[in-house]
This record gives structure tokens, C-alpha cells and sequence, in this order.
């Protein structure tokens, strides 16, 4: 029989295990951050022209990468020290941590931690200026913003290292909640983007002479709305990681972990609630549910839900989801409209006026006390209830938090614009920033044939194709047959051709858009122009190769026009007439 072993556990081993349980909690909310951007990427790119696409992602790519380094040599000591010295403190080091990396470990993570918040700020504000900022300039601002914009704002909010036993940072000591960053992090993000989308003004062709807007429509719903539900994955970190401590080292009791349930729960009806009140407000509007306002209204809800997160019951979860959803259209419609301020991703009503309404309303459904899910705040308890002493606290933090925000932001792109360093020229905007920025088409869909011809071609009854001559064969077909065509010219031994975008009006009917709400009229439908010149190939041959790779059956396939040609000279040989075919 074998006797048991009794191990003795030590209170060091306890707290070793407890450290432990931290330290990788920690790390996976973190990584799970870090995977929202991912989903930026993906919802900027969507909302952008095709043209613009690759200048979209760069940026992206560019604010983690500049912001990261930043935000760990200067960004998180501003951060401590800003948050110390407002209240009285003392000047820290500069950065958060040093010395042995294994002690330090899980001080490690949670600066790691800290920063993927800062970098979701900065990443924000790359979709309101998308389409007609010039790269250096977004680098330089996301710098700013990493080094001291953003971490001033952190600092009133949720550092003070160095502020005596039990100080709060400024704005929390006067009593203002910001539990995973509502308006820290994302107010910060949608009145940046709102600023600076001010000061640099519309795209071209976005309004009229008379004031008018028009809608310019992204190019893909798809990657839209993939990239809003990646986003809504990585959120869950986002809100459930902010409760980082698993288990209190001293006492090896639950620690935040007693209440990360409710944080959970809260942040899943906000998502939900935020589309539903979205697409209500998108169906009230415009008679339709609008794809995109669902999708940034799932977005507007968990910015809603994000800063009071721990703060309001499942009920209040509802309310507010709701709302920030239902907000969205007309604060958009507000922005676009009225103010004629070009924010093409919708980053100040998404992250912006719903991150204030979710800190500003709160109160209303506060869990202080206990709060079940009917129940909670001022709904339940009157107005004369404790938490209606958090109004004015809340009003008067994200009134701080985006006055700075607005003078920095402003002071920044304005001395950019100033010095002729925020816009890129009207050519290249009218080009796309994809080849004027970094010299890429995102999409290259015209390749070159994999199939070659491997001679010459003679009639049935003996004569020359084309009577000896050179033709040229010149259709307008749909984009989507462009693959069946060029496989049938190859088949047919007449693989050369060259092929232009163009749009035009025929017999196909125009159609009606959408984009956000908005409709707009499709008169001009987009074709492809395919010019394909022969002289050894007979002409009727590439014309019914073209129309069988061409024809779907459908008012709009297009049309082919043969034309004769003068002569032909080929320019690395000097050749001319069918031999230069």
C-alpha cells in the first residue's frame, strides 16, 4: 500500500501561485488587446476607397510600432508623474519599473497592459483622417499622442505612484469613474479624430458648393463588419481584462475576480443593445436597417458600457448599450450635416459621444448597494439616492478630459497644416494614397495571361485572317468577368490585350446605394474596357471569345466594337504593320 505524501504548503507558496494566476491573466487579456487591432485594420480598411486601402493598414501597422516604443521610454512616466504631481506627489522615475526582470515580472505585464490601451487610443483616430492625411504627419501626431497626450489624461485618471498612501489621481479623488476606459480611452480617441478631421478638412468631392454632403461609399461591407466583430472578441479583454487581479496576494482571497462575472455580463448586453438601438434609430431614419450603422452600433454600445462597466446593473447595461447605439445615426448625421466635418469611419460618434453618455448617464443604473438587475441607481432609488452625487463629478471629468484633448490635438495638426505637412496634394488624393503614399495597388486585379498563343493562324479557305490587316477588338464588359474573358481570349490564341477601368451608361437601369443611412444614385455604372489588336488571329474569333467568357445573360453585359486599324510599330524592335502584332 502506498501512503500518502502530505506536502506542506508555505504562505510564500501560496503567494507564489497567486502571482502566478495573475501574471498569465494579465497576459492574455493583454494579447487579446493587441488583437483589436487586427480588427481596426479590418474595419478602417472596409470603410475607406479601394484606392486607399493599403495607406489605411500602413497606418495601423505604424501605430503600434511607433506608439509601443514611445509609450515605454517616455509615455507611462508621464503617465506616473503627471498623475503624482497634480496631487501633491513626488517626481518618480521616468519609467514605471527597473532592475531585476524576475522580480519585476508582473510590473512588466501590467506596463505591457497599459500600453495596448494607449494604443488603441492612438490607432482611433486614423479613421477619421483617412483619405487625405499624409503619413508622416499621423506618425508624428500617434507620437505625440503616445508621449503626452494620451498619458496626461491617464494620469489624472489612473496613475499617481508617487501621491501619498490613499491620494487618488486628480479627476478620481473628485470623484470621477472610468473603470476600462470609456472616455481615457476612447473619448480620447473619437474627440482626437474629431479635431483633427476639423482641422484638416473634408476629402475632395465629399461636399458641395452649396453645403450639401455626398456619400462616399467604402469599398467592402464585408471587411467592415469582420473586422467589427473581431473587435467585439478582442473587447472582451478589453473590459473583463481590466479586472486583473485574480486573487489577492495577501489574503489568497478572490480579488477583482469576485465581481469579473458581472463585468462580463455587462459588457456582452451593451454590444448586443448598442446594434439593436442602432438599427432602430437606422430604420426610424431611413426605412432600412443600415448594415454599417448595426455594426459601429455594436462598437458604440461596448464604448458605452466600457467606462461604467463595473459600476451599473445588467439592467443599466441594457439602457445605456441602447443608447450609445441609438445616439450613433444622429450624432453622425450631426457631424456630417451640420458641423461638415468628414469623419469617414464614424470615430467621434462610436468612440467619442458614446463613451461620454455611458460615464455622464450612469448614475442612473448604478449597482451601488447591491443593485439586482431591475433595480440600481437613481431609477430605483430617487433622485435624492446617493449615486445622483456622481452627476457632476462624471460632467465635469470628461468636460477635463476633452477640452485638453481638443487644444492638443488642434495645436498639432494645425502647426502640420501651417507648415503645408498635414494633406497630402489634391493629385494625390484623387490618385489614392496606396500608390502616391507607399507606391502598392492594393488590388492589382489586372495581370498579366498565364496562357500564350505558340503561332500563327490561317483560314479555311487559305487567305490571311483579317485580310492580311491589323484589327483591333474593343469591348466594355462587367468587372467580374474580366477572369472568364481573358481565359477565353488565351484559349482562343489571342492572349495579348490591354485592360482600363472605366464607367458609363448604357441600357443597364441605374440603381440606388446606401451608405450609412444615406442614399445616392449609381448612373454611372463601373465597367471594364478590354482592347484587345490582332493581325494573325482573325477578329470574329476574339469576338465570340469575348462574349462567351463576357455574357451572363443580364441588361448590362456590355458591348464589342471591331475597328479598323492603320498600322502598328513595335518599339523595342521597330517592326511594323501585322508583324508587330
Amino acid at each position: 500500500m502506498i501512503e500518502p505524501v502530505l506536502l506542506e504548503v508555505t504562505a510564500a507558496d501560496l503567494e507564489s501561485l497567486a502571482t502566478g494566476m495573475n501574471l498569465m491573466w494579465a497576459l492574455t487579456v493583454t494579447f487579446l488587446i493587441f488583437f483589436m487591432h487586427a480588427g481596426f485594420a479590418m474595419l478602417e480598411a472596409g470603410q475607406v476607397r479601394s484606392k486607399n486601402v493599403a495607406n489605411q493598414l500602413t497606418k495601423n501597422m505604424l501605430t503600434w510600432a511607433v506608439g509601443i516604443g514611445v509609450f515605454f521610454v517616455i509615455g507611462m512616466g508621464i503617465s506616473n508623474n503627471v498623475g503624482s504631481v497634480l496631487v501633491g506627489g513626488e517626481l518618480g522615475a521616468w519609467t514605471m519599473f527597473g532592475g531585476d526582470p524576475v522580480a519585476n515580472s508582473f510590473d512588466w505585464a501590467m506596463w505591457l497592459f497599459s500600453a495596448v490601451f494607449a494604443m488603441t487610443a492612438a490607432t482611433i483616430v486614423s479613421g477619421a483622417v483617412a483619405g487625405r492625411a499624409k503619413l508622416r504627419a499621423y506618425v508624428a501626431y500617434t507620437f505625440l499622442l503616445a508621449a503626452v497626450i494620451y498619458p496626461v489624461v491617464a494620469g489624472m485618471v489612473w496613475y499617481a505612484p508617487g501621491a501619498a498612501e490613499g491620494v487618488d489621481p486628480l479627476l478620481a479623488g473628485l470623484g470621477f469613474a472610468d473603470f476600462a476606459g470609456g472616455m481615457v480611452v476612447h473619448g480620447v480617441g473619437g474627440v482626437a479624430g474629431l479635431t483633427a478631421a476639423w482641422v484638416l478638412g473634408s476629402r475632395m468631392d465629399k461636399y458641395d458648393d452649396d453645403g450639401s454632403a455626398n456619400v462616399i461609399p467604402g469599398h467592402s461591407m464585408t471587411f467592415a463588419v469582420l473586422g467589427t466583430l473581431v473587435l467585439c472578441f478582442g473587447w472582451f479583454g478589453f473590459n473583463v481584462g481590466t479586472a486583473a487581479a485574480v486573487i489577492d496576494t495577501g489574503t489568497f482571497a478572490l480579488d477583482d475576480f469576485s465581481y469579473v462575472g458581472s463585468v462580463a455580463a455587462v459588457t456582452a448586453l451593451g454590444m448586443g443593445l448598442g446594434a439593436i438601438g442602432a438599427a432602430t434609430v437606422s430604420l426610424y431614419l431611413n426605412g432600412k436597417v443600415d448594415t454599417l450603422y448595426v455594426a459601429n452600433g455594436m462598437l458604440a454600445g461596448l464604448v458605452g458600457v466600457t467606462g461604467p462597466t463595473d459600476l451599473i446593473t445588467p439592467m443599466g447595461a441594457i439602457a445605456i448599450g441602447f443608447l450609445a447605439g441609438a445616439q450613433l445615426p444622429i450624432v453622425f448625421r450631426f457631424v456630417e450635416k451640420k458641423l461638415k466635418i468628414d469623419d469617414v469611419c464614424a470615430v467621434f460618434p462610436v468612440h467619442g459621444s458614446a463613451g461620454m453618455l455611458g460615464l455622464i448617464v450612469y448614475p442612473l443604473w448604478s449597482n451601488a448597494g447591491g443593485a439586482t438587475v431591475v433595480g440600481g441607481g437613481i431609477v430605483s432609488g430617487g433622485i435624492l439616492s446617493i449615486e445622483a452625487s456622481a452627476f457632476g463629478p462624471q460632467i465635469l471629468g470628461v468636460a477635463v478630459i476633452t477640452v485638453w484633448t481638443v487644444l492638443a490635438t488642434a495645436a498639432v495638426w494645425g502647426a502640420f497644416k501651417a507648415i503645408g505637412q498635414a494633406r497630402v496634394t489634391p493629385e494625390h488624393e484623387r490618385d489614392g494614397l496606396d500608390v502616391s503614399e507607399h507606391g502598392v495597388d492594393t488590388y492589382p486585379e489586372f495581370g498579366r495571361p498565364e496562357l500564350a498563343t505558340d503561332g500563327g493562324y490561317v483560314r479555311a479557305d487559305g487567305g490571311l485572317p483579317n485580310d492580311g490587316g491589323i484589327k483591333m477588338v474593343s469591348a466594355i464588359i462587367r468587372p467580374d468577368r474580366l477572369g472568364e474573358v481573358k481565359q477565353s481570349l488565351a484559349e482562343a490564341g489571342a492572349p495579348s490585350l490591354t485592360v482600363t477601368n472605366v464607367s458609363g451608361r448604357g441600357s443597364q437601369p441605374a440603381k440606388k446605394g446606401q451608405w450609412r443611412g444615406e442614399e445616392y444614385s449609381v448612373d454611372l455604372h463601373q465597367k471594364i474596357k478590354v482592347d484587345c489588336v490582332v493581325a494573325d488571329v482573325p477578329a470574329e474569333d476574339v469576338v465570340e471569345a469575348i462574349r462567351e467568357g463576357a455574357n451572363t445573360g443580364e441588361p448590362g453585359d456590355g458591348k464589342i466594337f471591331v475597328l479598323p486599324v492603320e498600322d502598328a510599330t513595335q518599339v523595342r524592335t521597330g517592326d511594323t504593320g501585322p508583324g508587330a502584332v
